[in-house]
């Protein structure tokens, strides 16, 4: 495990609605102080559990007061400081506190030894691909950013979303489905999964194409270098569509509008601390069954 320097700032961020967080993270919070780390909570809305000691700081504020973002809650409070740590250009640190926690570090169970580790500099650092996207349409143009994902989603269920898909400038194919997801590697084991995706390790330089529920003889998952730019074209009439970036909606599709997303140059630098494998993390987080169905018959 690498050798990182002690962080003179930590931000602790909690999620919520979590009173059992919100009281946990006033202890951590405690702890780093008394090694004499600055420290301080974000919450969404601090007022909601009368927290006496947060600050508030908007997501992705690229001035956010620490060296290191501890994350305390389940995927999407990661998710939400995924951005914030990118933009700020500091580690980002995950303690589970939900039910999968797949981008988490470390367990509950597992706090005092973290916060024992990050005082001593006992991690390492590994970067994590993220997306840009850029929409444009009628109403103009919307930027956002996501860490696991970009989809384009119908937002009618009895109907079909008619688009097409353009990498580097080539059409590849055209169809009516339930909408598009374009993953990192990160997000891989995400919603891209959920939908067929492959799940593909985190270090691979590429980025994910997956079509969702198309009606088209070709509509198969794409595994695409990292370089390539995605543009979706929405060609529907009388049905629009949704941009989603990390599970938030950020704008609405009508025909004529186009989505393109490519690598940000801004990478999520994940603090790690285990020397589990990318196989292992699948296993116990996935809770996958590792013997086929055929084991131990005759």
């Amino acid at each position: 495990m690498g050798s990182q320097r002690k962080p003179d700032r930590i931000l602790v961020v909690t999620h919520p609605l979590r009173e059992d967080v919100a009281q946990l993270a006033e202890k951590i919070v405690a702890a780093f102080r008394e090694a004499g780390v600055a420290a301080k909570i974000l919450r969404a809305d601090p007022s909601l559990l009368g927290l006496p000691d947060a600050v508030q700081v908007s997501d992705g504020a690229s001035t956010v007061p620490a060296d290191l973002v501890l994350a305390l809650g389940g995927d999407g409070t990661v998710l939400r400081s995924a951005k914030m740590a990118a933009e700020a250009d500091i580690p980002l640190l995950g303690v589970n506190f939900g039910k999968v926690g797949f981008l988490a570090e470390a367990e509950t169970g597992e706090l005092e030894t973290v916060v024992e580790r990050l005082l001593a500099g006992d991690y390492s650092v590994e970067e994590r691909t993220t997306l840009a996207v850029q929409e444009c349409g009628d109403g103009g143009s919307v930027t956002s950013w996501a860490f696991n994902d970009i989809a384009v989603e119908k937002s009618e269920p009895a109907r079909m979303l008619e688009l097409f898909i353009e990498i580097d400038g080539s059409r590849l194919s055209r169809y009516g489905c339930d909408g598009v997801i374009c993953a990192t590697p990160t997000g891989s084991t995400a919603h891209a999964m959920s939908a067929g995706g492959p799940v593909v390790w985190p270090d691979v330089d590429a980025l994910l194409v997956v079509p969702m529920n198309a009606h088209a003889l070709f509509a198969r998952p794409m595994v695409i270098h990292s370089s390539s730019e995605i543009r979706i074209g929405i060609e529907s009439v009388g049905t629009t569509g949704v941009l989603v970036a990390d599970g938030k909606q950020i704008a609405e599709l009508t025909a004529g509008s186009t989505v393109t997303i490519r690598r940000s140059e801004q990478s999520v630098k994940l603090v790690r601390m285990s020397e589990r494998t990318f196989p292992s993390r699948l296993v116990s987080k996935l809770n996958l069954p590792v013997d086929g169905w055929r084991h131990g018959r005759i």
